[in-house]
């Protein structure tokens, strides 16, 4: 029994640990000013794939992680979900370096009941009640926002469609596990990202300078992407995917909290209307989800 709770124990710390890293990553991404969005996809994208590599080389993971990708339907299956996790981050780096961390946060509180919803369009799933009305309270929401805005919260709806799709994805039969696909999806990127790198930029033009402080930013960005997933894996290997899920909720906070109190960005009356709508339904959606044990995504 001892050994149990150790290992749930550690679970929640490992969930926490990587909710906590995801919610404050606004901070990281502003260290260095003038970035562009694409340079930090870029970034992102060739320091996290050697990070990954030792990670796979580690776990002795190498045999398994080709057969992943033996089938033509695995592979494009890892296409797909290269470029929605593209989208996905490069516009959240834009977010979150252009003044629009809160608009990126509610994205992220509206992304688990996307997915309940593509899962009923896409995948037959059956909703209870309390799922009809938490999508229902948070549809209401979004749109009387939206009026009351008079322009669609595209940032938002963005985040949450592009990384929902994303997850649907993952449900496929012929998806990768975690690491091994990633580690593909990250592969499919690195080729865009080289032909950009040497059609589109000038020799010696970096974005970031190359003393001290900009190399250890530029690892960093590989250490910020990868930890948490690590993190992540760990933590829903311990404990019950739907505590896992309720601890999701730590990171959009986090990253509101962070937009307002040190990034100084405001939330307007129009956009707590929308908050507030989503809210009353992830409450609804959660206490659900506990009684039935149910599951959520995680963030990418």
């Amino acid at each position: 029994m001892t050994s149990t709770m150790s290992e749930h124990t550690r679970g929640m710390w490992y969930g926490v640990a990587a909710y906590v890293i995801w919610g404050v990553s606004p901070l990281f991404w502003n260290l260095v000013d003038g970035v562009p969005a694409v340079d930090l996809l870029l970034l992102r994208v060739g320091f996290a794939l050697p990070i990954l590599a030792i990670a796979i080389t580690a776990r002795h993971l190498w045999r398994s992680t080709r057969s992943d990708f033996a089938t033509a339907s695995s592979r494009l299956v890892t296409a797909v979900a290269a470029v929605l996790l593209a989208m996905n981050w490069g516009l959240f780096l834009w977010a979150v370096t252009n003044g629009h961390v809160v608009e990126a946060s509610l994205g992220y509180f509206i992304n688990p009941l996307v997915s309940v919803a593509l899962g009923v369009i896409v995948l037959h799933e059956r909703l209870r009640t309390a799922q009809w009305v938490a999508i229902g309270i948070a549809t209401v929401g979004v749109i009387a926002m939206a009026l009351r805005l008079g322009a669609i919260p595209w940032i938002s709806l963005t985040l949450a469609f592009s990384f929902g799709f994303y997850g649907l994805l993952k449900k496929s039969g012929s998806a990768a596990r975690p690491l091994p696909g990633l580690f593909g999806e990250l592969v499919v990127l690195a080729v865009p990202a080289a032909v950009v790198l040497v059609a589109f930029r000038e020799p010696g033009n970096a974005s970031v300078d190359l003393d001290a402080a900009g190399l250890a930013f530029m690892v960093g960005t590989g250490v910020i992407t990868v930890v948490p997933l690590l993190l992540f894996g760990a933590s829903a290997q311990r404990i019950k995917l739907a505590t896992v899920g309720i601890l999701q909720y730590i990171a959009p906070t986090l990253q509101l909290l962070v937009g307002l109190t040190v990034l100084d960005e405001h939330l307007t009356p129009d956009r707590l209307l929308g908050f507030v709508a989503v809210w009353i339904a992830l409450a609804v959606y959660t206490a659900d989800n506990v009684r039935s044990g149910g599951n959520q995504p995680a963030m990418a």
